[in-house]
């Protein structure tokens, strides 16, 4: 069987992975995140899946690699993670009430193929009091988080109205998908 790596740093990734029964290695690499202007918002997550998925394989020639990027688009935007407080509040606020889309790009390359697929879920929100926000980001401080927010943290439970599409994908990896591509395309499966 060929060794699984996991190219993330994401805690939320790897729990996921483990919790899905996979055996496999972390290894985090310094990757240019910069995206051409050409690539749709909705392609971005792929594409950086991709660009990732190819500077790692450069160093690791017989290794299955696994590597993903989660992004939120609201009203055509992309929502990155914010930098500051004041930041991660104006994303929250701008996702009170509103409807926005998670997606998630994967890549998984063997030694002889490659594939890549993104998974996208829809996401409402419910109104949020300043307080509300003010709250969450003093207890969880969301700064590593897409869109300044964790869905399986307490505003996901308080202020999630509908999902339609993978709570998972919202959590960073769409597992479902991630799961029968490793089992079908690459012969892992957990042992």
């Amino acid at each position: 069987m060929q060794k699984l790596i996991l190219a993330s740093n994401s805690a939320r990734r790897q729990q996921l992975m483990r919790e899905a029964g996979f055996h496999f290695t972390v290894e985090v690499l310094d990757v240019d995140e910069s995206v051409d202007d050409a690539v749709e918002t909705a392609d971005v997550a792929e594409y950086l899946a991709t660009k990732k998925n190819r500077a790692y394989r450069e160093l690791f020639k017989n290794e299955v690699i696994l590597t993903s990027d989660t992004v939120v688009v609201h009203q055509g935007q992309i929502l990155g993670k914010p930098v500051d407080k004041e930041q991660a509040y104006d994303m929250i606020s701008s996702l009170s009430g509103r409807v926005h889309q998670v997606i998630s790009g994967v890549c998984i390359s063997g030694p002889n193929h490659q594939l890549s697929f993104s998974d996208e879920t829809t996401v409402e929100f419910e109104v949020l009091s300043a307080e509300e926000i003010n709250y969450y980001i003093k207890k969880y401080q969301p700064y590593d988080k897409a869109g300044s927010y964790g869905i399986q943290e307490w505003i996901g439970m308080i202020g999630v109205r509908s999902i339609q599409g993978s709570f998972y994908n919202v959590m960073g990896l769409p597992i479902h998908k991630v799961y029968q591509t490793l089992k079908t395309e690459f012969d892992i499966v957990p042992d």
